[in-house]
């Protein structure tokens, strides 16, 4: 296997997931209902810093160009908080999301690698959703800050996939350990989809 095959196969394994995390209701849970420019602010900050906190967990970890590619990546989501938060009057950190539990809890070079290149997949729908919340609500400044945080998230997959090229080579069971931790990562973001919409008392299967 090598990282674009890689990429191909977590994406079919969690199609299901990633299609429903990139639908207008994953926004409605973020903000658990609060459809309003500062809950949606509010909801990314909180995701933004812990996704740093995580990348410097890891980056402690590891030694190397792993631990350069992910400390770079602190660094990005640091700053796409600081830019976020520059938004808002205040922040106030919520939970932890479901996700970055789970990716604290991976343990080892490649499963971190593999739970890197979920996270972002699952992020990239995100963006996009947050990106088109304020391109509706006339906000095309705001909207141009979510999608410039969206390109820092092709960089980052790319900078994944390259440690797990480096990392995996031609080992398959190292792929499939990176591909279970990837899989895993999204399958956690989109149980709290779930939860929180169920809680709602919101259906969280599209109508057809």
């Amino acid at each position: 296997m090598d990282s674009e095959t890689f990429i191909e196969t977590v994406r079919d394994d969690a199609e299901t997931a990633l299609s429903r995390l990139g639908s207008s209701k994953s926004l409605f849970a973020d903000t658990a209902g609060e459809m309003e420019p500062a809950a949606v602010l509010d909801a990314a900050a909180t995701a933004e810093l812990h996704a740093a906190e995580t990348y410097e967990r890891w980056a402690d970890a590891e030694d190397g160009d792993v631990a350069a590619a992910f400390m770079e990546t602190a660094r990005e989501e640091r700053t796409h908080y600081d830019t976020v938060v520059g938004e808002l009057d205040g922040h106030d950190p919520g939970d932890v999301p479901a996700i970055q539990s789970f990716l604290r809890d991976v343990d080892g070079t490649v499963e971190r690698l593999g739970a890197f290149v979920g996270r972002t997949l699952a992020a990239e729908q995100s963006k996009t959703q947050v990106t088109g919340f304020f391109v509706g609500n006339a906000d095309p400044q705001t909207a141009g800050l979510f999608r410039s945080m969206g390109d820092d998230l092709d960089a980052q997959l790319e900078r994944a996939t390259a440690r797990l090229d480096a990392e995996c080579g031609d080992d398959e069971d190292a792929w499939d350990r990176a591909r279970e931790a990837a899989v895993g990562a999204i399958e956690a973001a989109y149980e709290e989809y779930t939860d929180r919409l169920e809680s709602m008392g919101v259906n969280p299967k599209p109508v057809c």
